[in-house]
């Protein structure tokens, strides 16, 4: 799931870079940022259940 919302907060950023819309820029950088915390989560409750 992590890696969707890093793709789909990449692509909203570029697209925001490209046609100037600063507000699709923010919403791609959120995006990508929940990617990196979902990630963490995970990595943290696989550790936890042991299933590393």
């Amino acid at each position: 799931m992590s890696n969707k919302d890093k793709a789909k907060g990449k692509t909203k950023e570029a697209l925001g870079n490209l046609t100037g819309n600063d507000r699709l820029k923010r919403e791609g950088k959120a995006d990508q940022a929940k990617g990196t915390v979902k990630g963490a989560v995970d990595k943290v409750a696989n550790k936890v259940t042991g299933r590393d």
